[in-house]
């Protein structure tokens, strides 16, 4: 995985702190636990030799300094206050302390110059190499260890943390259909996806996922295309026709003839976006940056002026005892649990939204989240399933419901149109006793055949008319789409098929409801479908029969009123007003490039339920966030005026500073954890 973080949203390259190096560092160690690029987590052993004893390895690494700093810090306490000796003294005590120091401590100091040579002199790797240096200048070596030991531990933590929340992001996010089913020579065997050629030919079983873009080679194939084109009903592509990544073959087996590399698929960019999330910062992200850029030079002079200006003033001034104090008050003022907890919060509402199957584009969009007042969604594939379902039988009750239901069944077998395979499925098996003469499609209009020399016709109301077919009711007045059924020249009925409601859409409406949250359905589809929908579900306002600038027209309009605005959409025609919203989010299992690449939040496995789940996720990392700023704030301004004092000793310093950085870095880890029930 390629490091990220370097460039702000100018491209303007940043300075190396210690929120891009701990970033670098977790990015190193993730390379042991995923296959360069490809997100997947082996818990065994595998043809690259990527196993857990790499990851352990690399862990074993990262604390190797520490834990060689530690043994050495601790015999030299032992040596100097509880084991009788007469040699640890002068310059082989000195050595020895000094053999503890490099290890924690030649990495900061590098860290520092390379700092100072882009320009950032005062950051975090100056101060504690000032401080701990002077702690070595005034013999106070055990303290100086300690600091920067303690400093180097809570590093390894953050990157700890940081490659967890990566690792949820890539393992979760990384969805691809991995292998695909090659045909060569007469012959099916299957391969990893991101190994097939543009111009290969592989076959896609009903059911399965198309994993690349490509060129329909079979005659006819119908395709769950609800994603892509906004409207409720499945897709039949013909021989040509261009079939995309993440359409579902619906019936029958097909081949199809690859146009584009697995790199260039839709889930590919999706990962590919995973990797830059953490480039668009939230408000108070960017501000504790610019903060710490000011206050710590500003620290640094404080110190300047602790050590020398008593000398002024003060009768019996030691400069040992001031400069002490003023190196306490260095490690003490240090902004590593501000500049590190809290994009490390950010990042882990991030990684906790990955876990639940969403994508946060970036913290600033957690933060935005946070304060939505007003959600508006469309409805095909995104509160209902976009997947046709037979709803309603209304026949004649002079026929036999059953036997006509079975005769139509075994018409509708001889079409591979989606409204047939929701006929079938509500029918069942088909009955292969009833004898079907003269079938034959009429194209835009439905079926007909002779059974027992009788003519039986299915298909919409203009094949009752095209026949002659006398029906007292006015099709307009039903919500759903209509299969008119007539036989021996008279009129059956009529079968409603329609896109079923989501199973958690109710919920989802009563969930915004309960977070104070307004609901706005906007749809292309039929206006009397959208207001039964709306009302099935509790939604407060609903608009039907409109076209994407309406779509736009509408959301301009809410936001007038000063309401933060989500909208949710799935397909290309949601891309415009999913760019206006203050957030847009995606349904991403099925979303469309233009939409997904558009939004700034993406549902994964399009449950609508993820939506005030987000929300809530984004109200819990602002929570945490500033729970941290509070604790770095009001536990700092009490030991720096304790150091300032001379009250606190280095102890109390690397309690301030590195003690409440790792308080505040399991505080940022805790949202990782948080169960947030969809």
């Amino acid at each position: 995985m390629e490091h990220q973080h370097k460039y702000d949203a100018r491209g303007k390259q940043l300075c190396c702190t210690q929120t891009e190096k701990v970033y670098q560092q977790a990015d190193q160690l993730l390379q042991h636990k995923h296959h360069p690029g490809d997100g997947h987590e082996h818990e065994h052993s595998d043809e690259d030799g990527h196993d857990h004893s790499n990851m352990e390895g690399s862990l074993f690494r990262l604390f190797l300094p520490a834990i060689l700093s530690f043994i050495l810090l601790l015999s030299g306490i032992a040596l100097d206050n509880w084991i009788p000796q007469s040699w640890f003294k002068d310059w082989i005590r000195i050595a020895w302390y000094l053999a503890a120091y490099i290890p924690v401590g030649f990495p900061v100091i590098k860290d520092a110059f390379k700092s100072i040579r882009k320009g950032d002199v005062f950051s975090e790797f100056f101060l504690m190499t000032i401080a701990t240096l002077g702690a070595f200048a005034i013999k106070e070596y055990p303290e100086a260890v300690a600091v920067m030991l303690f400093y180097a531990i809570g590093e390894v933590f953050q990157t700890m943390a940081v490659s967890r929340a990566k690792a949820n992001i890539k393992s979760l996010l990384d969805q691809r259909p991995d292998e695909v089913t090659l045909v060569a020579d007469a012959q099916t065997r299957k391969v990893k996806a991101e190994n097939v050629n543009i111009g290969d030919i592989i076959q896609l079983k009903p059911g399965e996922q198309l994993a690349l873009d490509g060129e329909l080679l079979s005659g006819s194939a119908s395709f769950n295309t609800a994603a892509l084109t906004g409207e409720s009903k499945p897709d039949t592509k013909s021989k040509g026709a261009t079939v995309l990544a993440g359409m579902i073959n619906l019936n029958t087996v097909s081949q199809v003839k690859v146009t584009t590399a697995y790199t260039d698929s839709k889930l590919s960019k999706i990962l590919e976006l995973v990797q830059n999330a953490t480039a668009q910062k939230a408000p108070t992200e960017l501000f504790i940056r610019k903060f710490a850029k000011v206050y710590t030079p500003i620290v640094v002079f404080l110190a300047i002026g602790i050590c020398l200006l008593p000398y002024f003033f003060v009768a019996d001034y030691q400069f040992n005892d001031w400069l002490y104090r003023a190196l306490v008050f260095l490690v003490i003022s240090c902004p590593c649990a501000l500049v590190i907890s809290i994009p490390l919060g950010y990042f882990g509402g991030i990684g906790a939204g990955s876990r639940n199957g969403i994508l946060f584009k970036g913290s600033n969009f957690l933060d935005t989240l946070a304060d939505i007042k007003h959600v508006v969604m469309d409805k095909t594939g995104t509160m209902t399933e976009g997947v046709f379902k037979v709803q309603e039988v209304v026949f004649n009750e002079a026929f036999d419901k059953a036997a006509l239901l079975s005769m139509v069944n075994a018409l509708e077998s001889n079409s591979t149109h989606p409204v047939a395979t929701a006929i079938h499925e509500y029918v069942g098996t088909t009955d292969n006793s009833i004898v079907l003469e003269e079938v034959a499609e009429i194209p835009g209009h439905g079926l007909k055949a002779l059974v027992d020399g009788k003519l039986l016709l299915a298909g919409n109301f203009k094949l009752m008319d095209q026949f002659n077919i006398v029906y007292d009711m006015d099709p307009s007045a039903i919500v759903y789409s209509l299969i008119a059924v007539a036989y021996d020249h008279k009129f059956v009925g009529y079968i409603t098929i329609a896109d079923s409601i989501k199973a958690d859409a109710r919920t989802t409406i009563e969930q915004l409801h309960r977070q104070n949250i307004k609901a706005t359905m906007l749809s292309g589809d039929k206006d009397t479908v959208v207001q039964f929908v709306a009302k099935e579900l509790g939604i407060d306002k609903a608009f039907g029969d409109l076209l994407p600038e309406d779509k736009v027209n509408k959301v301009k309009a809410i936001k007038a009123n000063n309401e933060r605005v989500a909208f949710v959409g799935d397909g290309v025609n949601d891309a415009p007003v999913v760019a206006l919203s203050d957030v847009g989010i995606a349904m991403g299992g099925l979303g469309s490039d233009a939409t997904i690449e558009t939004a700034d939040v993406v549902i994964q496995d399009d449950q609508p339920s993820k939506i005030p789940m987000a929300i809530n996720i984004g109200k819990q990392t602002k929570k945490i966030v500033w729970q941290n700023i509070v604790l770095a704030f009001v536990v700092k301004a009490i030991v720096l005026m304790l150091g300032a004092g001379g009250l606190a000793t280095m102890w109390e310093a690397v309690f301030a500073d590195v003690g409440v950085s790792l308080i505040a870095i399991l505080n940022a880890v805790r949202i990782q954890n948080m169960k947030f029930n969809a």
